[in-house]
């Protein structure tokens, strides 16, 4: 499983009011486990930045306006998130709003909401009384943010995913049982390495006399069981032998 965990910059506060992305930061995860594949981008919005968001990020428009706009870098981003990522954000719907807006304006399939994981609501369901900021929950878990003075996506991302793991029980690689490294499936020998079979048989866990005390039992129900239809035939009891 493929997941996208990302974070985005913005001049404000609502893309249907024409703010648009300046910042773009993702961390791929699979099955679980950083894969250490990042994408990072700058963009020109093409417009201020609100004084808000300014106190946020510390992003201005000239600071930017070097930067390529969105249309010139999409094909990059939705070449990253690939056909099967799922994206993770924290508050997805503020992200998702941008993300959307910007791919519609140049003409560009939108995402889905069944491709869209909201840590946010995750945390909410953890932790109902908060808060839930991505702060809180870097203080709550244990992950180190102290350098952290200005919101940058990149970053934002990347504290994410390591809060988005803690979410879901706690961070852990792939639990598949086969190492990566096939040389550690080789015995000392070097041949494939395969368990060897018991020297001596287990003991049968039912001794014949509780074997019998359970088939006398059986036999005094009225109806035949249930499961009975799944026990060999020799350990069935013939409806006519019993009381």
């Amino acid at each position: 499983m493929r997941e996208i965990v990302f974070d985005t910059e913005t001049t404000g506060l609502d893309a249907r009011k024409g703010d648009k992305l300046i910042e773009i930061g993702c961390v791929e995860l699979v099955n679980r486990f950083p894969t250490g594949k990042t994408y990072h981008q700058y963009i020109n919005p093409e417009r201020d930045v609100s004084q808000g968001a300014f106190d946020v990020h510390g992003m201005s428009w000239d600071s930017l306006k070097e930067n390529p706009v969105f249309k010139d870098i999409a094909s990059h981003f939705l070449d990253f998130v690939g056909d099967d990522g799922i994206l993770v954000a924290h508050n997805a719907s503020f992200d998702m709003g941008f993300i959307n807006t910007e791919l519609k304006a140049i003409g560009r399939p939108v995402y889905s909401e069944e491709r869209v994981v909201d840590t946010l609501v995750l945390a909410r369901r953890k932790n109902p009384a908060g808060p839930n900021s991505l702060d809180a929950l870097c203080s709550r878990f244990g992950v180190n943010n102290e350098h952290r003075t200005f919101h940058g996506a990149l970053l934002d991302a990347e504290l994410l995913a390591k809060v988005y793991l803690e979410l879901l029980g706690g961070a852990q690689a792939d639990l598949g049982l086969r190492a990566d490294d096939p040389t550690e499936d080789l015995d000392e020998d070097g041949n494939v390495w395969h368990p060897k079979p018991r020297p001596k048989p287990l003991q049968p866990r039912l001794s014949d006399a509780e074997k019998a005390a359970h088939a006398a039992f059986v036999a005094t129900f009225s109806v035949e069981p249930i499961w009975s239809k799944y026990l060999p035939r020799d350990r069935t009891v013939a409806r006519s032998d019993r009381k």
